[in-house]
């Protein structure tokens, strides 16, 4: 592999990892093999750090490649905990509400979900990297100030349940760049008169690469340091 000319990268990101974590442990590791003290290596989407599953990174030339990467329609396969929110509507902070779930059933679930499919505006969640005047949104949350949002178009174009099972919800997501799953998680509890966040999140395919065509991070800096030994 040439990484300098640019090779394009599908890795499995681990749990509780940031993004730009998967990017600077495998560009360490790749400076190291290379024996240079620079490289540029970047990724084609964030994934939050509960989040696991397909990231794209690129390294060298490659990275001019990351935009139109970007575009490729996603898929996710995630679960929602129905009746409760918490403030980042995942597991990174408790949960703050409680809501009624007496009324929900899988018909009620599945009438309310297609809402959601095609063209929709989508309000990011505060705890997100969105920049507000230089400084992510996500800050401005942990510190307990309030910041407007504005509302995204952006294209859902399957919600599939796999599996229902009060109060958990497993659903698979196809959808445009920019959506946000913790933020469809929130409008779906809205819809059902409840309220809901994410227990857990994969993003299953970035355009043709799947899970399958992954790999594990650490298996991969081991094989470069084997090389380089």
């Amino acid at each position: 592999m040439d990484f300098i000319e640019g090779e394009v990268l599908y890795f499995n990101k681990p749990l509780t990892w940031t993004s730009f974590d998967l990017v600077n442990y495998v560009r360490r590791a790749l400076c190291r093999h290379l024996k240079v003290k620079k490289l540029k290596v970047g990724h084609a989407g964030t994934l939050d750090p509960l989040a696991t599953g397909v990231m794209i990174l690129c390294t060298g030339k490659a990275t001019k490649k990351i935009e139109s990467l970007q575009d490729e329609v996603k898929e996710y396969v995630t679960t929602l905990k129905l009746g409760a929110t918490t403030p980042s509507f995942d597991l990174e902070h408790p949960i703050d509400n409680y809501y009624p779930t007496e009324h929900i059933t899988r018909e009620l679930v599945e009438e309310k979900i297609s809402t959601f499919v095609g063209e929709i505006w989508q309000t990011p969640p505060v705890y997100s990297a969105i920049k507000i005047e230089g400084e992510r949104a996500f800050n401005y949350a942990r510190k307990g100030k309030e910041v407007e949002l504005k509302p995204k178009l952006l294209v859902i174009d399957k919600i599939e349940i796999l599996k229902f099972d009060m109060p958990s919800l497993t659903i698979r997501v196809t959808c445009s760049k920019g959506t946000y799953i913790r933020a469809l998680a929130r409008d779906i509890g809205i819809a059902l008169g409840s309220g809901a966040h994410l227990t857990a999140l994969e993003r299953t395919r970035i355009g043709n690469i799947t899970i399958a065509d992954c790999m594990d991070a650490a298996t991969f800096v081991n094989e470069l340091s084997k090389k380089q030994d």
